[in-house]
């Protein structure tokens, strides 16, 4: 099975180790992981931020580099959700683009979601040294859980996962008011919603804040450090999955 991995703008930039443990996970599943080297962006932030034209270059980009794959996985919520569900409207009046999209829509997946509906995973890879034991609290991402329907199977994947205890915070499934641009021109709004989310995750007593999408990791984490809070980890789910964090 040979998959290409979209690995994100946002993990290239600020976080590229969640790629190598997601490219750790598909190699335990089994499969050939391919990451082409000309990726950049899907286009959401130029899409949210109004700019279609930009976003439908990135989008024709995107579809261009990964559509002589048998699967499309992406450790991201956000950036599978826009390219499944509002490339279409980026391509609209394009039959070829449209065509060539249909062809792959059903192949693009969010990482948690392939591990546990297309390759059934059932081992775990082995932990580093030090790897994090302890209890988490997870954070469903807007885009992961509305859009593709994520909820269930990173829950389920994490069970898998010796030394490692759910603790479910109230509201798990509530924005962290990241938003992407939302949080730029709505900051006060953002700040409340974020507020929120990190005290509900303090009232969860849980040693770490586990999630699947970058942006919104960012925005919890930046505002538990603002806010004093040294200690409560913020770690992407597949970095407990592949036991490098």
């Amino acid at each position: 099975m040979r998959v290409g991995l979209f690995v994100t703008c946002l993990v290239d930039v600020m976080r590229p180790e969640i790629g190598f443990s997601a490219i750790k996970l598909l190699e335990a599943a089994g499969c050939e992981v391919v990451v082409p080297e000309s990726q950049t962006c899907c286009g959401q932030p130029a899409y949210s931020g109004g700019n279609k034209a930009s976003a439908r270059e990135l989008a024709k980009k995107f579809v261009q580099e990964f559509e002589g794959f048998d699967y499309i996985v992406i450790p991201s919520g956000s950036c599978g959700g826009t390219i499944k569900t509002h490339y279409d409207d980026l391509f609209a009046g394009d039959a070829d683009l449209l065509e060539r999209l249909s062809k792959i829509k059903s192949r693009v997946y969010e990482l948690t979601d392939f591990l546990a509906t297309v390759v059934n995973l059932q081992k775990l890879p082995a932990p580093s040294a030090g790897s994090f034991k302890g209890t988490i609290t997870y954070h469903d991402s807007c885009s992961g859980l509305r859009e593709l329907g994520v909820q269930k199977q990173p829950r389920d994947l994490l069970a898998k996962r010796e030394g490692v205890e759910l603790k479910e915070m109230d509201q798990a499934r509530v924005c962290c008011g990241f938003g992407g641009t939302f949080a730029v021109k709505y900051g006060d709004i953002s700040t409340a919603i974020v507020d929120d989310k990190c005290a509900n995750i303090h009232a969860s007593g849980a040693d770490a804040v586990v999630l699947g999408d970058l942006g919104c990791m960012l925005n919890i984490e930046g505002r538990l450090r603002r806010t004093g809070d040294t200690t409560t980890r913020v770690l992407h789910v597949v970095q407990v999955l592949s036991g490098d964090m």
